[in-house]
């Protein structure tokens, strides 16, 4: 799968609604902040290995049902924030477009098995020394 895998506008659903936070009067009359919703699941720009990948990731963005809700709220412009919303969307696609790779187990070397047993032959003997005093 290449790395610059391009979504088509047609499969996800921008929608215009009001930011939050402080903004003075404008706030309340202009919907400048974007919601954008992208299902995982319907797309037919990603392959089966590709959308696995995306519904696996533990983000919070991503709903049960496997539909990615991205809010941009950052700029002042509709479009800032439209072209913010879909550049997040490619981020988070790209950024599972290569699968990882498989861990090969490896063994603790020789050198790192003596300082442990050492480490705890040291902690035994301090252990050992609590005991009783006998005279």
């Amino acid at each position: 799968m290449p790395s610059e895998t391009v979504i088509p506008h047609t499969e996800y659903e921008i929608t215009a609604i009001r930011a939050q936070g402080a903004g003075g009067q404008n706030i309340n009359k202009v919907s400048n902040a974007v919601h954008l919703r992208f299902d995982v699941r319907a797309s037919a720009s990603l392959d089966e290995d590709h959308k696995a990948r995306l519904l696996q990731l533990h983000d919070h963005r991503i709903t049960r049902d496997g539909v990615v809700v991205i809010k941009a709220q950052q700029h002042r412009s509709l479009e800032m924030n439209r072209e913010e919303a879909v550049r997040r969307l490619h981020e988070l696609v790209r950024s599972v477009a290569t699968p990882p790779r498989a861990r090969r187990p490896t063994r603790p070397t020789f050198g790192s098995r003596m300082r442990r047993l050492e480490g705890k032959s040291q902690r035994s003997q301090v252990k050992a020394m609590r005991g009783k005093v006998l005279d």
